[in-house]
């Protein structure tokens, strides 16, 4: 009886230590398929409040990367409503992109070749519109804080370098004056190590002489629904004073942000498929076609004609008689415009 006592004890001891075995196993492979699963997502939302624990080594891009010279340009998303003002970096964007979002308000997108600031931001989420717009450029880097989940696949498949927080963590970091998430800041030469050069700025922009003809104009405003860009020129600076929202808009440093010229941009602003957490629909800005614009240089105004054939050549802009119409030399903003249908 003891003998056979013993042996059913012992078969039972071993049999848990097999189902023991067995479950430990199982969660071990569950916990590696997860963190692979993981690994392959883009950070779904702005990052609001997330901590981001930075990565051991802080070494700049190399190799045939954005570090290196002619490589692609930087591309960042930056927050534009009043609690991310003033921003950090904008006036050393070479071209500011400016395109309604949800709710009619705005967002920018600064684009870096010729030079890069010690920081920028803050950080802000992509939209679809974003990779159209990008294909103009070779394999750009895109620096932003997160997309909706199911535009992240097409991000993925786009052809550029997603950097965001959770790619890229020594790059970023959070200011402890602002809130969440218009406290996400970016350190671009951890993600490039040099400037690319103005020769990476594939966006189809002719600089040059003024053109003939024009009108003379001191100031322009556009409107979004719940937004609006003002553009005072300055003939003591030559540049154009930009106001956002009825307020001058200055970056954290007080340096006036003053492009040389401005494009107003008319194109078609549509419904997309996605959604904000509110549920207001995000607006497409349709960059590939052809339509009208306005071009501000030297204090006067041009029409033009735009036109970009397809995703992967930049915008052309020329005059009424079909010659291509230079913009001046420095910073440029575009602001697109819905077009009147």
């Amino acid at each position: 009886m003891d003998g056979v006592a013993t042996v059913g004890v012992g078969q039972r001891v071993r049999g848990r230590r097999t189902a023991t075995t067995a479950a430990v196993l199982a969660a071990t492979i569950m916990a590696l398929l997860l963190a692979g699963c993981t690994a392959r997502h883009r950070p779904v939302d702005d990052g609001r409040g997330r901590e981001i624990r930075p990565a051991p080594s802080t070494s700049a891009t190399t190799g045939t990367g954005p570090g290196t010279a002619n490589g692609p340009v930087l591309a960042v998303k930056i927050d534009n409503v009043g609690a991310a003002r003033p921003q950090t970096g904008l006036d050393a964007a070479d071209v500011v992109y400016a395109e309604q979002v949800e709710g009619g308000l705005s967002r920018l997108m600064a684009v870096y070749a010729a030079g890069l600031p010690a920081v920028v931001g803050p950080v802000r989420s992509a939209r679809e519109s974003d990779l159209e717009l990008l294909r103009q450029f070779d394999r750009p880097t895109l620096a932003f804080s997160g997309a909706q989940h199911k535009l992240l696949p097409l991000i993925d498949r786009a052809p550029l370098r997603p950097a965001t927080p959770d790619d890229t963590p020594d790059a970023y970091f959070r200011a402890g004056d602002r809130p969440a998430p218009h406290n996400l800041y970016l350190r671009p030469r951890r993600l490039v190590s040099e400037p690319p050069g103005a020769a990476a700025l594939t966006t189809g922009f002719h600089y040059g002489a003024a053109p003939s003809g024009g009108r003379a104009e001191s100031s322009r405003t556009v409107r979004y629904p719940a937004a609006r860009f003002t553009f005072t020129w300055s003939a003591d600076r030559g540049r154009w004073l930009v106001s956002m929202d009825g307020r001058p808009t200055e970056t954290a440093d007080g340096e006036r942000v003053a492009p040389a010229t401005v494009v107003v941009q008319y194109v078609t602003v549509r419904p997309s498929a996605y959604h904000d957490v509110l549920g207001n629909n995000t607006p497409y800005t349709e960059t590939v076609g052809s339509g009208t614009a306005e071009v501000l240089r030297g204090g006067r105004a041009y029409d033009a004609v735009w036109k970009r054939a397809d995703a992967s050549g930049g915008t052309e802009f020329s005059t009424a008689d079909g010659e291509p119409l230079n913009f001046a030399e420095g910073q440029v903003w575009v602001v697109f415009a819905r077009a009147a249908r």
